[in-house]
């Protein structure tokens, strides 16, 4: 963890949390009491805040500060409210284009996502609150900046996301190889987001089954899938492809 984005002590991150700042993640100490941090353990279940019980030593390695057994990893780059984000995109692009990642955990895959993302005009990401790869130094390396340009959202479930972009009339494609339709069939002409899924596992069966398509990239090798952020590129930029032919 980057000491300058960290927080440490129950009641610094309370106040952290109450003055909305973008924690990726709390690590609390295993077995520890008191009122205090059960106040804690609270909000972050209000909030959603993702967060992890660890031994002490873990703790004394995060900081050698007085951490009273919570330390919190905030974000080096803020978050935008969902929907706000969302309608301040509607109002001013005719063809908004939106990336949902579900439960991409790999902060390197994340960076580079994020990297290709601003070079195709994605006008926003969204991820869920929890179990997403946090932004970390290496993701805004990986991302050569670009998580700094790149407006980011987190939610609380990527299916209330979804239902909220298609009432909005965004169309709503998911890259999976569970599908008979290849990505070159699909119309990314239109108000669109693309979901990618999980690097183990892919996307989800409960998103899967509330996309308006599913495509899938022609595999010629041996080698059954792509690296997500590689994958990911490709979907982006064949919606480039199709806008600017």
């Amino acid at each position: 963890m980057d000491h300058k984005n960290q927080v440490y002590g129950i009641r610094a991150i309370l106040e952290a949390i109450n003055a909305e700042q973008p924690i990726n993640k709390i690590f609390l100490q295993k077995g520890i009491g008191g009122e205090l941090f059960k106040e804690l353990e609270a909000v972050i279940r209000k909030k959603g805040i993702s967060s992890s019980y660890v031994p002490v030593e873990k703790l004394n390695r995060l900081t050698k500060n007085n951490h009273q057994g919570a330390v919190a990893n905030i974000s080096p780059v803020p978050f935008h409210n969902f929907e706000n984000l969302v309608e301040g995109i509607l109002e001013k692009e005719k063809n908004p284009f939106f990336l949902l990642l579900d439960q991409v955990s790999d902060v390197r895959n994340f960076g580079a996502i994020i990297r290709t993302a601003e070079c195709c005009g994605v006008n926003g990401i969204i991820i869920p609150k929890s179990g997403a790869a946090p932004i970390t130094e290496d993701t805004i390396k990986t991302s050569a900046g670009a998580a700094f340009k790149v407006p980011i959202t987190k939610v609380d479930h990527l299916k209330d996301a979804i239902f909220y972009l298609q009432s909005s009339g965004i169309s709503i494609v998911a890259a999976t190889e569970k599908s008979e339709e290849e990505i070159y069939t699909v119309n990314f002409n239109q108000p669109c987001a693309i979901v990618m899924g999980a690097e183990d596992r892919g996307i989800s069966a409960s998103i899967l089954g509330l996309v308006d398509h599913k495509a899938k990239l022609p595999l010629l090798g041996e080698i059954g899938s792509l690296n997500v952020s590689v994958a990911c590129g490709v979907f982006l930029y064949e919606v480039v492809r199709q806008r600017t032919k």
